[in-house]
């Protein structure tokens, strides 16, 4: 039997992989005893398997972002200075803005809105 995914379940998947790279990717760069040739080869494998996903069309502002994180991070990986200090720098505070980007999408409940509003009755 073959099982044609239809175009939400590609589109969930994909969104997956996006995000499973950029945790990934961050999480490397974030370690204190930060390596290079690590980072290297592991963004390679992860990149690896977000190629074997189809590419869908994104149209939100965060998966677009994501994609040229993406991009950035390969880009780095191939032409990069000795040290790789600015790169990562540069990898971290883009990643910062990212998740700032994602965070701040999110919907927060006023609490106590009722103790906030004082007519003086």
């Amino acid at each position: 039997m073959i099982f044609e995914l239809n175009e939400k379940q590609l589109r969930i998947r994909y969104i997956r992989v996006l995000e499973k790279f950029f945790t990934r990717t961050i999480s490397l760069l974030k370690l204190d005893n930060f390596d290079k040739d690590l980072f290297k080869q592991r963004t390679k494998k992860n990149y690896e398997e977000m190629i074997k996903t189809k590419e869908i069309e994104l149209y939100s502002d965060y998966y677009e972002s994501l994609k040229v994180f993406i991009n950035k991070t390969m880009f780095y990986l191939q032409e990069h200075s000795k040290s790789f200090e600015e790169e990562r720098a540069n990898l971290l505070k883009e990643a910062n803005l990212i998740q700032k980007e994602k965070n701040s999408s999110n919907y927060k409940k006023d609490k106590h809105k009722n103790e906030k509003f004082n007519d003086g009755y």
